[in-house]
């Protein structure tokens, strides 16, 4: 593998076949968008080699510029719901053909991660049932019909860091067509971002109106990976997630 002072090496040993890859794929995909991801000069089974980013000081443009970026990569689209291949953390979901959204969201990532999350034992008493009635009513819920948006799909902000002019570059992908509240939801779930955030995505791209109150609808997405994966209070603030839709 090519590595230097310039790369930057990640490696798992116990990599699914294919993980590296798919990042390398989504990173590729991401980065015909506005918003800077790290080159890869290399991927194998059990690492991949990308450009090294040397963080610094976000610039007073910082949330504008993710923003505005955001917006623009959203409108790039996708072909489908879905992709060839997803991961969520090491989870890998299912991305079977859909014929709109809400059947996507339900069939293809709520009900895959609800059965793992039961089966980790990781949801308090009655979750379940409740997040399932949630499935059954997303068709109400998931807002006005719009088209695959190119999601980077875990953009939490561990994962939008601060290069060397104080830009915003996006990393570690779990790159799919799905719906753009998504992306948003999640990037206000562990922490957020600054006030000028949203007014310059909408500057860009208007949100559907209601989108403020389906945030949580859609940040049941990583709760529920959050669940299966560490357990904890992920299982519980899952479960208070689904509350307000079932």
């Amino acid at each position: 593998m090519i590595v230097s002072s310039d790369t930057f090496v990640k490696r798992r040993a116990d990599a699914p076949p294919g993980f590296f890859a798919t990042e390398a794929a989504g990173l590729a995909w991401l980065g015909e968008g506005p918003l800077r991801v790290p080159r890869v000069f290399d991927v194998a089974d059990d690492a991949i080699v990308m450009e090294r980013i040397e963080p610094g000081a976000r610039s007073a443009a910082f949330d504008a510029e993710l923003g505005r970026g955001l917006a623009q990569l959203h409108a790039l689209g996708a072909e489908r719901w879905g992709a060839q291949r997803t991961f969520l953390g090491p989870l890998e979901v299912p991305n079977g053909a859909a014929p709109d959204w809400p059947s996507f969201y339900g069939a293809q990532r709520l009900e895959p991660l609800l059965r793992l999350a039961v089966d980790a034992d990781s949801l308090p008493h009655g979750a379940a049932p409740r997040i399932e009635r949630v499935v059954a009513r997303l068709p109400g819920l998931c807002g006005p019909a719009e088209p695959p948006a190119r999601l980077h799909g875990d953009l939490w902000s561990g994962n939008v860091m601060t290069g060397p002019d104080g830009s915003p570059w996006l990393i570690d992908p779990g790159a799919y067509g799905g719906h753009r509240e998504v992306d948003l939801a999640m990037l206000s779930l562990f922490g957020r971002p600054g006030p000028d955030f949203l007014p310059a995505y909408e500057e860009v791209s208007p949100l559907a109106e209601g989108h403020a109150d389906r945030v949580e609808l859609y940040q049941l997405l990583p709760l529920l990976v959050h669940a299966v994966l560490f357990g904890g209070g992920y299982g519980a603030a899952a479960d208070r997630a689904a509350r307000a839709y079932c």
